[in-house]
């Protein structure tokens, strides 16, 4: 009998396809692929998600063309190259044609707010704002549950973010250019532990 000299892998498509119907099968869990590991995170919480319809609902309202998408991301140098950011502020039909991934080149801001997870502090306030810099994404606004702060990086260089501003939930945060925003972060006390 022949010794299997490999392990196995799993394309990111056949990875994509048993995630999506585990989803349908299991409540929650996610699964999350990460530089060729099979790995399982708590789902979003209740709270996560209306965060997410806070920011959707502002961002429409002051800037009618643009729209909060639930868009996958092409990302050279992070975990396999893709990323699913909680929110990603472009045009309205920036991504029409595309499927689940797509380029960042219309891309104006992403948004995430962390999960209660182990590998969250990693993930969103290490791995994603190196990779959304690398990506020249122009603003990444992170919403830490954690520390009930927002945190805003603009400016990337290629490699990294040269501003970053840090604020309490509560205070005023104004999103800058391209996106233009200002947020009364107030209700996000609302919806953290």
């Amino acid at each position: 009998m022949a010794a299997i000299s490999e392990r196995p892998q799993i394309l990111p498509e056949q990875f994509e396809e048993f995630a999506r119907h585990l989803g349908r099968t299991v409540e929650g869990i996610q699964l999350e692929l990460s530089n060729g590991k099979l790995g399982i995170k708590p789902a979003p919480d209740g709270d996560h998600g209306r965060i997410i319809q806070w920011l959707l609902r502002i961002c429409i309202q002051a800037r009618p063309e643009l729209y909060l998408h639930d868009q996958g991301l092409r990302l050279d140098g992070y975990r396999d190259g893709r990323a699913r950011p909680d929110g990603t502020l472009a045009d309205a039909d920036a991504f029409v044609g595309y499927g689940d991934w797509a380029p960042t080149g219309a891309v104006l801001m992403v948004a995430e707010v962390t999960s209660y997870d182990s590998d969250a502090d990693r993930r969103a306030r290490v791995e994603k704002p190196r990779a959304y810099a690398e990506a020249g994404i122009p603003v990444y606004l992170l919403i830490d549950r954690d520390s009930a702060e927002v945190v805003v990086h603009s400016r990337p260089d290629g490699v990294r973010y040269e501003t970053v501003h840090t604020l309490p939930f509560g205070k005023a945060v104004q999103l800058p250019d391209p996106v233009g925003i200002s947020l009364d972060t107030e209700p996000l006390k609302n919806w953290v532990r």
